[in-house]
């Protein structure tokens, strides 16, 4: 893991949580017949992934704010 930038390093989990999300997902729709557990799971990926994104982007706040 000493050649994998550190930006990689902070989107992986987000990415594996959302790859493992999907994976239930199809597993709870197709496998286990429970179709609306499955479309449920399914939302997570999108939602997942944007919390990554929103947690990873740094984004200047101006010290005062303008009303």
């Amino acid at each position: 893991m000493k050649n994998i930038p550190n930006l990689v390093k902070l989107k992986l989990p987000f990415l594996i949580a959302g790859f493992a999300s999907f994976l239930l997902s199809v597993y709870l729709y197709f496998v286990a017949d429970n179709t609306t557990a499955g479309i449920f799971v399914g939302l997570w990926v999108p939602s997942i992934h944007s919390l990554g994104t929103l947690m990873l982007t740094g984004q200047d706040v101006p010290e005062e704010v303008a009303v």
